[in-house]
């Protein structure tokens, strides 16, 4: 009996892997993609949502929903390499951040308790960085996009991913 407690006790202490520290912000699980049937209708529906979200928390947390969902489908076609359409998502990710932190300013002049909502954009900001960081070891800087019917065009991923990079740290 002795002899399996300092088994099991030996295996725990050895089999501790590195941990890293990662944020407890969960991202979207990611919804149609380009070239569904299904994307453009979903578009559609995001952009009539935007009037759903009232006042400067509701277009707060839309736009932080916008971005999270953009950045998921960026991930996902980076990985697939289709870096065209990942650099368009990664660039409407970008913009949807930047708008987020407009809603809270508005808010707070309007002397409302900002620090639940600015505690979730930190929470969000370190997150995306996290996903960025991944992204900018695993992608080439630079990217030539041939599509068959038209000019190519140049890509700089790099630039992309910092420039993302220096959107959410800015918090």
């Amino acid at each position: 009996m002795r002899r399996v407690f300092f088994v099991v006790f030996f295996l725990f202490i050895f089999s501790s892997g590195n941990v890293f520290a990662e944020s407890n912000y969960v991202l979207p699980y990611p919804s149609f993609m380009p070239g569904s049937k299904f994307y453009k209708l979903q578009e559609v529906k995001d952009s009539a949502l935007k009037y759903w979200y009232f006042g400067n928390f509701g277009q707060f947390t839309y736009n932080l929903k916008q971005a999270d969902k953009y950045l998921v489908e960026a991930k996902i076609l980076f990985e697939y390499k289709q870096y065209l359409l990942a650099y368009d998502a990664l660039q409407k990710s970008n913009k949807y951040f930047l708008n987020a932190p407009d809603y809270l300013d508005a808010a707070k002049k309007e002397n409302k308790n900002i620090s639940e909502n600015f505690n979730l954009l930190q929470e969000a900001s370190q997150k995306h960085i996290e996903i960025l960081e991944s992204l900018k070891k695993e992608l080439p800087t630079n990217v030539t996009w041939r599509p068959e019917k038209s000019a190519s065009t140049e890509l700089n991923l790099s630039d992309l991913i910092n420039n993302s990079i220096k959107i959410r740290m800015a918090i």
